[in-house]
């Protein structure tokens, strides 16, 4: 398989495997009009596998949802077909209009212009909880 390099944009690295489709999802990628490349399952010295999403354009990233998903990844940043940066991600203390309360009785399912918004509660465990009704979110 080859998939060539980018010349501006961003690589999304070191996705833990199986997590590509979901951050593209969460990241709203389909909506882009330029190429996107997924890359499932690619051996990995250090993870042995790992997931890679490719985007040639220069478009702002949340932060947050990668921390998220997987707050060992990396985003490299290429200009000129060159590395300019690559930065580390952690897991956002709060995560606003990311994910919904599937809890029905939230307040957030009432109020439709609420902000869904969930805060880490625990770091080893990957917990977020919802702001109003402290129901745990699906990660």
């Amino acid at each position: 398989m080859n998939v060539d390099a980018i010349q501006n944009g961003i690589v999304i690295d070191h996705i833990k495997a199986g997590l590509a489709f979901r951050l593209y999802n969460l990241l709203d990628l389909d909506k882009l009009d330029c190429p996107v490349a997924i890359i499932k399952n690619v051996n990995s010295e250090k993870m042995g596998k790992k997931d890679i999403i490719k985007i040639d354009s220069e478009i702002p990233i949340n932060f947050d949802v990668v921390g998220f998903v997987d707050p060992k990844a990396t985003i490299n940043v290429i200009k000129d077909g060159i590395l300019e940066e690559k930065l580390s991600i952690d897991m956002p203390l709060k995560l606003t209009n990311v994910i919904k309360c599937k809890n029905p009785r939230c307040i957030t399912s009432v109020e439709q212009e609420l902000d869904h918004v969930f805060e880490l509660t625990d770091k080893n465990d990957k917990v977020y909880r919802c702001l109003y009704c402290e129901t745990k979110a699906d990660i």
